[in-house]
């Protein structure tokens, strides 16, 4: 299995510069998150789990994987739509899918130049795709391309990390920014860790974020 790679470098900087989340990690220990180092199966890997849990995506990849043999633009073609909705996807994700192979197929998307571009730039070209947004394509550059430096904003369970350790009730652009500054130039180190934070793995690390009050005039109904 291969994990996303850092080291001593990368959590001796976040230490230095931040010694809240130095602390953080010297207690969370090393994280060992899996990679995918093909670009193509990333892709697809990450459009089938947008909007499912986590034990759902694992059992439609591996249907994918077992149906399939290998996840490939040809075999997702030769599959068709419709046989990859009986894994257990919706048919526009099998679409989308769908699309992706046949734009890589005929030369109308580069796929491999992606890994070649800067951050920004890879993840503009991959926003484009259909099926894929800025987050998505921000988590195909961590856990594919392996890119040191990606903190994603529309990440919910990151802004939870954030509220968590540093105590702040709420995470605006402008404290995102930054944080994003000061983790820079690996902010995906952070983000592994923050994701854990989050995750609970620091007993006693409370979410600050303000309790959403019962409304005393609707019964039922929350409100801020």
């Amino acid at each position: 299995m291969a994990v996303f790679r850092y080291g001593e470098v990368e959590t001796s900087w976040l230490a230095s510069r931040d010694p809240r989340l130095g602390d953080a990690i010297e207690r969370i220990g090393p994280i060992e998150r899996e990679v995918d180092p093909d670009l193509f199966s990333s892709v697809m890997h990450h459009i089938i789990g947008q909007q499912i849990s986590t034990k759902a995506q694992a059992t439609i990849w591996r249907r994918m994987c077992e149906r399939l043999g290998e996840v490939t633009p040809e075999t997702v073609l030769a599959a068709g739509e419709g046989e990859l909705q009986a894994l257990g996807m919706t048919f526009r994700k099998a679409g989308y899918l769908m699309e992706l192979a046949r734009r890589i197929e005929t030369g109308a998307f580069d796929l491999a130049a992606v890994a070649r571009m800067p951050d920004e730039e890879a993840i503009r070209a991959l926003d484009e795709l259909p099926g894929i947004g800025r987050w998505t394509a921000e988590m195909i550059l961590l856990f594919c391309l392996e890119r040191p430096n990606v903190l994603s904003w529309d990440d919910l369970a990151i802004q939870r990390g954030m509220r968590m350790l540093y105590h702040h009730r709420r995470i605006t652009p402008e404290l995102f920014a930054k944080y994003r500054r000061r983790y820079s130039p690996y902010g995906s180190t952070a983000s592994l860790y923050l994701w854990a934070i989050a995750g609970g793995a620091i007993p006693g690390m409370r979410d600050w974020a303000p309790k959403r009050k019962t409304s005393k005039s609707t019964a039922g109904e929350k409100t801020t």
